[in-house]
């Protein structure tokens, strides 16, 4: 990290000095701010209150509320980008046409025949001596020309050079247009990523583009940091630093120890909001990628890995890695292109590469044996049969016949070589890629397109991709009594009813919210963790409001907060009461959080004992009827503390038990109207799909004997399982022998931790709308739907590829072994090619072209 304090190197580089910034009317210049970044822990913390006095001060100079953010105002936000500069790092410029012709240029084969056109076009001005060339320098077969052909002899080398020209132009135009849509792409993935910011006082999603200094960003588990920033408040807060650091070890940030969060990190667990600092090139990561050589010396390097790739005609299949150019990504996309050539290639790509090899050493031994052959045709037929001497005035005529056969032996490895194999498989990938993008599959990197071709086994989770991922609360046990519906206010206490309401309305992140409907007759919105939303549904409809309860008791007066992780399985706030005391409400996992119960609330509200036989009686009488309905279980419970003396927080052991249990909530999701359906398609082609939840097994029988085997379904299931298991999963899936060929499986993950599965499986899918930044980072394709079916059509666009490369093939292959068998008997048997190096030329252009377009574009 010694590197990102070069504050000289920049103050040269960057014209938006101190002087320039105060004209904008800000306190705080861009190279101030980014002195500042470049602190930790206690120096940053000095620094803020030596310079600004508190975080208030330095919001004030940069003229933001630390509460309500900025305005929103147009003008302000203009002048902000002017000043401190926009939240994106500018792309490297796109290759011109003309450096695509020349790349295209650097073909060996290609090469080859504009010298050997050059010389034919050279020596066919040329005339011996006597005006007689064919009496006194003998004849081939090969040269036999008419008068008319023989004047235009020119015309030959000069159409070689022409069809050579149309190759190259063909070729720089697909790069061209390949290269535009992988912008496309690129840009598609840039407008997907979005953060939530507070302006005027309400918290909105916005791209990532849009993030100005000033800003007040909302940050949770899970968020990829869009840019540096100063934590104002933070919850149980933990970053994963190693993109920048290296570091794997989670550091803890706190406002009064460490505030200080960069770009490109990842937050592990917790929540809080930042000030944010520094944006686009100004910020860590952008700092880094300058570094790197986001200019002319990363460009010379990919251009050698360009030059070596082409030397192999197979390796230029080779697809790049495609990589959103946004905010915390650059760090991580130079390491990608550092590697890119240790990239192990897609299936598809190393069959195509051997199948070109095979071709292309097939094609060189018959474009070798036909050059032979006719060279000594020539030879034995002049100089031993016809006894003519060697006449040193005929040399050059001997050339001209010796360049004729040449070009006849380079045609036949032209024709042999499927030059336009790379083209259709490029074409077919894009294709697909954009039908797949209408079919809700954003994909991230082009091979796992066709790898989805490939797949054998799907590992899905079932919240949100198989289920609608809208929760309802539709029963719950409270005070004693089992409702198997949402019961009237009037049925429950005050007291149970009240720390209930508390419970939900406090123990949930701030930016969970049901909104109204947009439409009229619709359902309410659910903004936010759609658990969460369901456990807010249930206050309403008890005819209470949860924001009340939150204003009274803002988001950053709570005491402490022990974020939902996938080891605690629960989430618990504490609060500090008006007598001093503290009191805890926590919610997670029925089975988890029941444990830790040594009370539960009562009829009248008051605690009572809750024995272990208790426990067991209400998981039969209670838990188990709710997860056989198909019900998510959630419990509700709470703990006081006294005040004098004050719990050791950070002894999560002691803390979060001996609680007082409220309530237990059964929560729907239903099971999506089209996937059954979609995995009966599956199913019908081969693919065994595994459904992976979080949820008890007892009611992953129940889903199993209604939504699944409703339909005659056999799915498998792996119940209460963490992401660890989830890897274990798939690692051990694609490592097992069972099978004689390796299983090609895709996951689907939404969380941080689902990251390890993610990349270890062949295909990654994320949820676009629940999934976290980390699990979009680590896969390949985003779901924007978060929809199983969408999967499916992916394995159909992938199956396409396969299908439409298969046409391709066996269309030129047909075609270039006729070519060539012809080419090598006519060759052989009247010592010429009844096909003309020009005619093959064109003839394999055309196909090529056309053809892999036509082929590779087909449904």
């Amino acid at each position: 990290m010694g590197d990102l304090t070069n504050s000289d190197y920049y103050a040269k580089t960057q014209r938006n000095d101190g002087s320039s910034n105060h004209e904008g009317g800000f306190g705080v210049s861009v190279m101030e701010l980014r002195g500042l970044m470049e602190l930790r822990g206690g120096e940053a913390v000095v620094k803020i209150q030596e310079d600004y006095g508190d975080m208030d001060g330095l919001c004030q100079r940069l003229k933001t509320s630390p509460t309500e953010g900025l305005t929103g105002d147009v003008t302000d936000l203009d002048k902000r980008k002017e000043v401190y500069g926009e939240n994106l790092i500018p792309p490297k410029k796109p290759k011109t046409f003309l450096q695509l012709v020349w790349e295209a240029l650097q073909d060996v084969t290609l090469i080859i025949l504009e010298v050997a056109a050059l010389i034919s076009l050279g020596l066919s001005f040329y005339q011996p001596p006597g005006g007689d060339s064919g009496e006194s320098c003998g004849t081939a077969a090969a040269g036999a020309e008419d008068e008319g052909e023989a004047e235009a002899g020119w015309i030959e080398g000069a159409a070689i050079l022409l069809s050579v020209v149309c190759v190259v132009l063909v070729t720089a135009f697909n790069d061209w247009s390949k290269e535009k849509q992988f912008r496309g792409l690129q840009s598609r993935i840039e407008q997907e990523q979005k953060f939530q910011v507070v302006r005027g006082a309400e918290v909105i999603q916005l791209p990532v583009a849009d993030i100005v200094v000033g800003d007040i960003a909302q940050i949770k588990y899970g968020d990829l940091l869009p840019a540096d920033g100063v934590l104002i408040q933070g919850n149980d807060l933990k970053i994963d630093e190693s993109s920048l650091t290296g570091e794997s070890d989670h550091v803890k940030k706190d406002a009064d120890r460490d505030p200080m969060l960069l770009s490109g990190t990842h937050v592990m667990e917790g929540s809080g909001r930042m000030l944010v600092t520094a944006v686009g090139v100004n910020s860590q990561t952008g700092i880094i990628f300058t570094l790197l050589g986001a200019g002319e010396e990363g460009e010379e390097e990919k251009e050698k890995e360009k030059k070596v790739k082409k030397q192999d005609g197979a390796a230029a299949m080779e697809m790049q890695p495609l990589k959103s150019a946004e905010g915390g990504e650059m760090e991580e996309k130079e390491k990608k292109k550092a590697n890119v050539s240790k990239k192990e290639k897609s299936v598809l790509q190393g069959k195509l590469t051997k199948l070109a090899v095979q071709i292309g050493k097939a094609g060189l031994v018959m474009s070798a044996i036909t050059v032979i052959i006719l060279v000594l045709y020539f030879a034995v037929d002049n100089f031993v049969l016809q006894k003519r001497p060697w006449l040193t005035e005929c040399t050059p005529i001997y050339v001209q016949y010796f360049v004729k056969f040449f070009i006849i032996g380079v045609t036949v490895l032209v024709v042999a070589v499927p030059e336009g194999l790379p083209l259709a498989v490029t074409i077919s990938l894009a294709y697909s890629v954009k039908k797949m993008m209408k079919d809700n599959n954003l994909v991230r990197h082009l091979d796992a397109c066709e790898t989805m071709g490939n797949a054998t086994a799907i590992c899905s989770d079932k919240t949100g991709t198989l289920t609608t991922n809208r929760m309802t609360a539709v029963a719950c046990y409270v005070g004693d009594v089992h409702y198997k519906e949402i019961p009237d206010p009037g049925l429950l206490s005050v007291k149970s009813l009240d720390i209930l309401v508390n419970a939900i309305s406090l123990n949930s992140a701030y930016t969970t919210k049901i909104l109204p409907a947009t439409k009229e007759g619709g359902l309410p919105m659910q903004v936010g963790n759609k658990t969460e939303c369901g456990l807010l549904g249930l206050v309403l409809d008890l005819k209470r409001d949860y924001q009340p309860v939150r204003n009274q008791i803002p988001e950053e007066k709570l005491y402490k907060v022990y974020t939902f992780n996938s080891v605690r399985k629960s989430m618990s706030t504490v609060i500090k009461l008006p007598d001093g005391s503290f009191r805890m409400y926590s919610k997670g996992a029925s089975e988890i959080v029941l444990k830790k119960c040594t009370k539960i609330l009562n009829q009248e509200g008051e605690p009572r004992v809750f024995r272990p036989r208790d426990k067991d009686e209400m998981v039969k009488k209670v838990i188990e009827p709710m997860a056989c309905d198909g019900l998510r279980t959630i419990c509700v419970a709470f703990r006081d503390f006294p005040a004098d003396p004050e719990p050791l927080w950070d002894n999560e052991s002691d803390i979060l038990n001996e609680l007082t249990a409220v309530c237990v909530v059964g929560i729907e999701d239903p099971v999506r109207p089209e996937v059954p359906a979609a995995i009966v398609r599956c199913q019908r082609a081969g693919i065994t799909v595994r459904m992976v939840t979080g949820g008890s097994a007892t009611r992953r029988e129940r889903l199993s004997r209604s939504a699944w085997t409703r339909c005659g379904l056999n799915c498998e299931f792996l119940a209460r399982s963490s992401p660890t298991d989830k890897h274990t999963l798939v690692k051990g899936i694609i490592d097992s022998c069972l099978t004689e060929q390796r299983q090609v499986v895709a996951v689907t993950g939404d969380g941080t931790n689902d990251g390890p599965a993610l990349k270890k499986a062949d295909v990654g899918f994320a949820m676009g709308i629940a999934g976290t930044d980390v699990a979009k980072e680590a896969s390949d394709i985003i779901l924007t739907d978060d929809n199983f079916s969408s999967i499916v059509k992916a394995v159909m666009w992938g199956r396409n590829v396969y299908d439409s490369i298969s046409k391709f093939l066996q269309f030129q292959l047909t075609v270039n072994v006729v070519a060539v068998i012809v080419a090598f008997t006519g060759a052989c048997i009247t010592q010429d090619s009844p096909l003309k190096a020009v005619q093959m030329l064109w003839v394999n252009l055309i196909m090529d072209t056309f053809a892999s377009l036509a082929l590779a574009t087909s449904l």
